[in-house]
């Protein structure tokens, strides 16, 4: 994922697509439109080729044929969906602790995944949407930070097993979320510093640039956590139910989702609440990531795994 999102973020962060693809711009299409629309042309390219490849690399058979008719594999479906929603009867405290955790993690990354890029084009460039330079080159600094932090991120992965050894799993994902906060908080001063610049639409200062930079960066280490331990520690969890892993994949999904559409619906109002720009979705999701780093902290209980000793 992080190799992925490196590329992924590069190649938003590059401006001369429409001169690799020059159809792609056009009378009715400006420079900045033909490097989005450059930019979906290879994303439908990519995800052909990784379709055909997860079709003809993975030799399964359909799920009928195991079972010998195709009305015994409905109705092994038709279970599956029924216990997905009877398993959260069984679901032990800490389990129930873990999902409110990932719930509001996510209620916390959502607000900055919707609006990085355009947070970085509107309040550190002082750019619209509809006013060419500053809002384009502040997005494409944008993808630059994203970028920056998927590079973290691969980086923080590779010790993410030492740490949770260490710390346990709980302990360490709380502070992953209590760091997040601080970093959306240092975000919500560096978009205050920057908007009480006179620039008379010029690019901002190089130090407000670098630190938004750095803000972005940073933020890759809680987002490896984010991706990892939630998912770890419920199955640890689940698997001692006899629910099968694929079953606890569903419902930690369901922690993820639900915040998910919450905050793509209210985000929007909520910020015009509070005279547009998106500071106030940032701060709610500052608080949800520090209370759930809190309630991860002190709730969920603090294993150390000692790794075991191979003797010769």
């Amino acid at each position: 994922m992080a190799i992925g999102n490196i590329l992924g973020y590069a190649a938003g962060s590059f401006s001369g697509w429409f001169k690799i693809f020059p159809f792609t711009l056009t009378s009715a299409c400006n420079v900045s439109c033909a490097n989005l629309k450059a930019a979906f042309i290879i994303d439908v390219i990519f995800i052909v080729v990784t379709t055909c490849i997860s079709l003809t690399a993975a030799q399964e058979q359909p799920l009928s044929s195991l079972n010998g008719s195709a009305q015994e594999g409905s109705h092994e479906r038709e279970a599956l969906l029924w216990e997905l929603f009877g398993t959260f009867r069984y679901l032990p405290g800490t389990v129930w602790v873990i999902l409110l955790v990932t719930a509001l993690t996510w209620i916390g990354w959502f607000p900055f995944i919707l609006f990085d890029t355009d947070w970085m084009g509107r309040e550190i460039y002082g750019g619209e949407p509809n006013d060419g330079k500053n809002y384009d080159q502040g997005v494409r600094m944008g993808s630059l930070g994203l970028m920056l932090n998927s590079v973290v991120l691969g980086i923080t992965s590779v010790f993410m097993e030492k740490l949770c050894r260490r710390w346990g799993a709980g302990f360490t994902w709380g502070l992953s979320n209590v760091l997040m906060a601080l970093i959306f908080v240092a975000m919500l001063i560096i978009g205050a510093i920057r908007s009480n610049m006179d620039l008379n639409g010029g690019l901002p200062p190089d130090g407000i640039v670098v630190a938004a930079l750095l803000a972005f960066t940073f933020l890759g280490a809680p987002l490896a956590m984010t991706y990892s331990v939630p998912y770890a520690l419920v199955s640890a969890r689940i698997e001692a139910l006899g629910l099968g892993q694929g079953l606890s994949m569903g419902v930690l999904n369901m922690a993820i989702v639900i915040p998910q559409m919450v905050v793509s619906l209210g985000s929007g109002p909520w910020d015009q609440l509070f005279g547009g720009g998106n500071a106030p979705a940032i701060a709610v999701g500052a608080i949800a990531a520090l209370t759930g780093g809190l309630i991860a902290i002190l709730a969920i209980p603090r294993t150390r795994v000692e790794k075991p000793r191979i003797h010769l």
